[in-house]
């Protein structure tokens, strides 16, 4: 009876160690919804340990069982350890996060002459030090991560189509140029792990949220999400990432997700505004942050704020996608109908999507960008909880 005991507790131990350490940190039911990535993260790096455990437990009496016992705890015995080879196959090398996301293996770029990525679709797009490169999210969206050098600084480019969330950050850590792998997911927003101290970081913000690192901040740089066409108008010398021919069945999987019509419902977005998957504009200013429903600003196309002290305009051009946040000092702006671009109230110069004024007193004048995101509510209100909403009343 001991025997068997004690071969019922190591299976258990040995099954619940290895669908644990995965289910808490990828997208199955329930798994994203409780704080339980420090119970994750000891699962993960402590694994090996349950392992021998288990399987101790396990083996010193299965050979005993399987010796003195009948036909039906023989195959018991068989079965349970199948069970296990089973469990271990799956949560070790079909759900793994870095076992269904890859890296692209051939990055390839082109200049908008040669380019095969339709107009229309939208980019994650940075400039840095002379350079431009647009990445579009129906690529990364897979990869997940991307690294590259632009402007001789190296990035690494993320996306979490879960959260409809684009990050570029500088990937150096204490004057190393580190690398990072797709570890699964915190709370439905992506999770990388380095590879020098085994740390946790989360796709969102950068931020360690667990491992020696822990609280460390990863450098956020510039980036845009816009169409391809309003990013090469912006950046006429960009170039743009092509397809991996590897991934082509991976990129098919991701077609419609720019306009919200993802194949999951994780990725499929609500047409209702302050749902989980809708759409908001997101900017944050030190501890303050706000979120712009999308519905209302395709509406109004021109919504006026302040944050934080800080005098904000907030427009999305004639394509109703690609969106801009400046900071407007004391204008007030709207949309002109009749020309397609912003006017200010205070002179009626008239401004473009680059926050340049073309023409009226202030001609020459250059709006301040602030940085800002698309991004699904549930996301954005989850991270940033001390979040506001903005009201055009």
């Amino acid at each position: 009876m001991l025997r068997a005991l004690l071969f019922i507790i190591g299976f258990i131990l040995l099954l619940g160690a290895e669908v644990l350490r995965v289910y808490f940190i990828m997208p199955f039911p329930g798994s994203q919804r409780s704080e339980t990535i420090d119970l994750a993260y000891f699962l993960h790096h402590n694994i090996a340990y349950f392992r021998i455990l288990g399987l101790l437990l396990l083996g010193s009496s299965a050979f005993h069982l399987f010796r003195a016992g009948g036909k039906i705890a023989r195959g018991s015995i068989a079965s349970a350890l199948v069970i296990y080879a089973l469990v271990c196959y799956f949560f070790n090398f079909r759900f793994l996060a870095d076992k269904m996301f890859y890296e692209p293996k051939h990055k390839i770029f082109a200049e908008a002459s040669s380019n095969q990525i339709p107009q229309t679709n939208l980019v994650l797009g940075v400039s840095l030090n002379g350079e431009s490169k647009a990445y579009p999210l129906e690529i990364i969206g897979y990869h997940h991560q991307v690294r590259d050098t632009i402007g001789n600084t190296p990035v690494m480019i993320t996306y979490c189509t879960v959260c409809r969330t684009g990050r570029v950050f500088n990937p150096v850590l204490a004057g190393k140029l580190e690398s990072f792998r797709l570890v699964g997911m915190d709370h439905f927003n992506a999770m990388f792990e380095d590879a020098s101290t085994k740390s946790w970081w989360r796709q969102v913000n950068g931020e360690a949220i667990a491992g020696p690192l822990q609280g460390t901040m990863l450098e956020e740089l510039p980036s845009e999400q816009m169409r391809l066409a309003a990013w090469l108008e912006h950046h006429p010398n960009s170039l743009i990432m092509q397809p991996d021919s590897a991934f082509q069945e991976e990129y098919e999987g991701l077609k419609n997700y720019d306009e919200g019509k993802g194949k999951s419902a994780l990725t499929r977005a609500d047409s209702l505004s302050w749902q989980e998957k809708s759409w908001i504009l997101g900017v944050q200013l030190g501890a303050h942050a706000r979120a712009y429903d999308w519905n209302d600003l395709l509406a109004r196309r021109v919504l006026n704020d302040t944050l934080a002290g800080v005098a904000l305009v907030v427009a999305v051009e004639n394509d109703s996608a690609s969106f801009h946040v400046w900071q407007r000092d004391s204008l007030t702006f709207r949309f002109d109908a009749a020309v397609l671009q912003l006017q200010d109230e205070q002179t009626h110069s008239l401004w473009n999507w680059k926050g340049e004024c073309i023409a009226g007193a202030l001609q020459g004048r250059r709006l301040q960008r602030v940085q800002s995101y698309q991004e699904f509510w549930h996301s954005w209100r989850t991270f940033r909880p001390h979040t506001t909403r903005f009201s055009s009343e």
